[in-house]
């Protein structure tokens, strides 16, 4: 290996080919599951394009010319994991996602199995790494249920800052949103400037309330579509992929990899979105049944 101009840091070349996001790769480094040119590789190797680069001893084809840049909107459901697969069978967010040729999927962050709503994935290993990388501070909205009283102290301390496990943090920003006086629940909109693990509820943990309902309806400029069922995509326009680019300093795209409006969510795309997603959960349960049966009779 070589430490030229014409080198870059070996987790973005696996990032920049679509293998996984940055901080995945440096992981899988960690791991020895990465070698260049038939040598372990390790945390800081650089890399120039005639290296090979193999995980998991398959070779990664290194591309010449980059990609379309292509980003989806994902509604997850709760139930779902944000894995590639699981050795339980249980159902994770990759499996619906369209195919995509001589590319993979990357999840722009994660969200736990028992929150729901908006996850993005992106071809474009760079700009996964910017939107999660915190020196951007890209907001996260989240619709959130507490179970308990909550009072004007609790929120003040939510602002100001909470000691986590972790270190310090906080809501840049908490919305009540009206509620049913006789009602045990109440909902808030909050925002964070940053994404580690459950931070939303173990914030609202450290008050003693519990959160009943989590579901992320934004992330940086990027609303979920309200109609969009759960279980369902759409890519995202030229437009709108520029708009995330431009929060992190990317440039524009000039091409789009759609090949109609994908966005545009009329009655009969519905219709047939919310039967691909029942579909997809019957075949799921289906094969759970078939697995369950198998594991009995081994025994």
């Amino acid at each position: 290996m070589t430490d030229s101009q014409d080198t870059v840091k070996l987790q973005k070349a696996l990032a920049n080919n679509g293998v996984g996001s940055r901080r995945e790769m440096e992981r899988w480094i960690q791991d020895g599951r990465v070698s260049v040119n038939g040598k372990m590789a390790t945390l800081g190797d650089r890399v120039a394009p005639a290296d090979q680069i193999r995980v998991d001893g398959h070779l990664i084809a290194r591309s010449v010319e980059k990609s379309t840049c292509r980003i989806l909107m994902y509604n997850k459901p709760e139930g779902e994991l944000c894995s590639r697969n699981d050795p339980e069978g249980r159902a994770t967010v990759f499996e619906r996602l369209p195919k995509i040729i001589a590319d993979r999927w990357i999840a722009v962050g994660r969200l736990d199995i028992n929150t729901s709503g908006l996850l993005l994935f992106t071809n474009d290993g760079e700009l996964a790494n910017r939107l999660m990388h915190p020196r951007h501070e890209i907001e996260r909205e989240y619709a959130v249920r507490i179970f308990g009283e909550v009072t004007p102290q609790m929120l003040r301390l939510l602002q100001k800052g909470v000691e986590l496990d972790d270190g310090i943090a906080k809501f840049t920003h908490i919305h009540v949103r009206p509620t049913d006086d006789e009602s045990q629940n109440q909902w808030f909109n909050v925002t964070l400037s940053e994404g580690r693990n459950r931070e939303v509820r173990r914030l609202w943990e450290s008050q003693g309330v519990q959160v009943s309902r989590l579901m992320r309806v934004r992330y940086g400029n990027l609303e979920l579509q309200k109609r969009l069922p759960q279980g369902a995509w759409i890519e995202l326009d030229l437009v709108r992929v520029n708009q995330l680019r431009k929060m992190v300093q990317l440039p524009n795209e000039t091409e789009s990899g759609l090949t109609m409006q994908d966005d545009k969510l009329d009655h009969t795309r519905l219709s047939r979105m919310r039967r691909s997603v029942k579909k997809h959960k019957l075949n799921k349960a289906g094969q759970g049944r078939r697995n369950a049966a198998q594991a009995r009779t081994k025994k």
